[in-house]
């Protein structure tokens, strides 16, 4: 058993302030309509009850029914308005696009669920998004001795303090994962929650978005395979092969689907490479670098506990990376941080390989003036061979890169003599 972490946030009580909660008190003033969008379980209708003073819960029949007879009944509803789960009933997104049309304050209209599909209207000048992740660690535990991830990218951040995390610890977390409802279980009965989210992306929310279904061990052999090239770039043809037991491989034609739907669903969660427009770093790759939205759901598809993470064993199905299977694990809890205080602070969240892979960052963080390198690294120290790429990006960037970071297992932040600040993820912060 591993001991608990000093300071750590229990979400079975009360409502626990969120990182988003910062970007809804900027937007909602000014915006008429919000609409908080991420994958199931990620806490979305627990934020945005907090602000409302109606909710309509459209996955409920009798709501579902009222507001799918005449979507504009919202209208009259006191504001702030709470469209849970709006895409029970898709003409409600129309609605409070004509509303907004008509002129309602600002904050009046909050949704939740899924993004818009191409089928709906995007929305576009009238209903803004917020994407919002699972728990990074700085929600999931309270601490005074953060390193600020703003200053980082203002290049004047106070990188000191000590981290109460260990590698047990860290590996604990990205085994538990970041859904709120969930923090509170651990061994048999989170296994078994982890396997019934799984399995409701396949059996229900894959079938409700419009896609049928036809052979589910399929899509959760794809799933499997996907969760083992976790944070690589393996090609979709070898995860569509490695996906295959015994059998021909599925129609391309038909994992495109999963993967289109997937990330619709927001259970893939791919980091997109960097493309920079001046571009004087070499030949860069384009292809995604794959992640679930939780590295716990990643866990559990290739079935590896913590136990069985911390002595080393590798999925089943084996791509090749550099590194270990855990230090992609700890590379994606990780991202969940950065992509979640990097959206705060406006900017964009990349990933950067060059061809043949002779050098890769694992998160290129790009604002209006400039780029933050960022690797993450399974170990306590920090030494040369780590900052290697760091450095190249620097050379090659020059003025541009507003600086460089490794987001690590250690014990305590510092700054190197070379420049690069050296973080513990559970001491960094928005």
């Amino acid at each position: 058993m591993v001991d608990q972490i000093p300071g750590l946030v229990d979400f079975t009580r009360t409502y626990r302030h969120r990182v988003l909660d910062e970007e809804l008190d900027t937007l909602m003033p000014s915006l008429p309509a919000l609409l908080l969008h991420g994958p199931k379980g990620v806490g979305k209708t627990a934020t945005a009850t907090q602000r409302c003073a109606t909710l309509r819960r459209l996955d409920e029949g009798p709501q579902r029914a009222i507001v799918g007879a005449d979507p504009r009944v919202i209208g009259g509803d006191r504001a702030p308005v709470l469209l849970d789960e709006w895409q029970r009933v898709p003409e409600v997104f129309d609605a409070v696009r004509r509303l907004v049309d008509e002129g309602p304050s600002p904050g009046h209209f909050l949704l939740t669920g899924r993004a818009p599909t191409r089928a709906t209207h995007s929305g576009a000048g009238r209903v803004a998004t917020l994407r919002m992740r699972p728990l990074c660690l700085s929600e999931r535990y309270e601490s005074d001795e953060r390193v600020s991830f703003e200053e980082l990218l203002l290049g004047r951040a106070a990188v000191r303090g000590r981290c109460p995390f260990r590698l047990e610890h860290y590996v604990e977390e990205l085994t538990s994962g970041g859904f709120p409802g969930l923090r509170h279980l651990s061994g048999a009965p989170l296994r078994r929650q982890l396997d019934g989210y799984i399995e409701r992306i396949v059996d229900h929310d894959m079938p409700e978005a419009g896609h049928a279904v036809r052979r589910p061990q399929a899509v959760r052999a794809w799933l499997r395979a996907y969760a083992a090239a976790n944070a690589t770039t393996t090609s979709w043809e070898k995860i569509r092969d490695a996906a295959t037991s015994g059998g021909s491989a599925p129609a391309r034609g038909t994992t495109l689907a999963y993967i289109d739907l997937l990330t619709y669903l927001h259970v893939l969660d791919p980091l997109e490479a960097w493309s920079p427009g001046n571009n004087h770093l070499g030949q860069l790759t384009t292809a995604p670098k794959h992640h679930l939205a939780d590295p716990a759901l990643a866990a559990r598809l290739v079935k590896r506990s913590a136990v069985q993470l911390l002595d080393g064993q590798e999925p089943e199905i084996v791509f090749p990376r550099e590194g270990t299977y855990l230090g992609g694990l700890f590379e994606s809890m990780a991202a969940i941080s950065v992509r979640t205080y990097a959206q705060r602070c406006k900017a964009r969240v990349f990933h950067l390989r060059t061809r043949g892979g002779r050098q890769e960052i694992d998160f290129i963080v790009e604002t209006g003036t400039g780029v933050l390198g960022v690797e993450a690294k399974l170990s306590a120290g920090v030494d040369g061979h780590d900052v290697r790429h760091l450095l190249w990006l620097r050379e090659g960037l020059g003025d541009e890169c507003l600086g460089l970071v490794v987001l690590n297992a250690g014990p305590e932040a510092y700054v190197r003599p070379d420049g690069i600040a050296v973080v513990p993820v559970g001491s960094l912060g928005p």
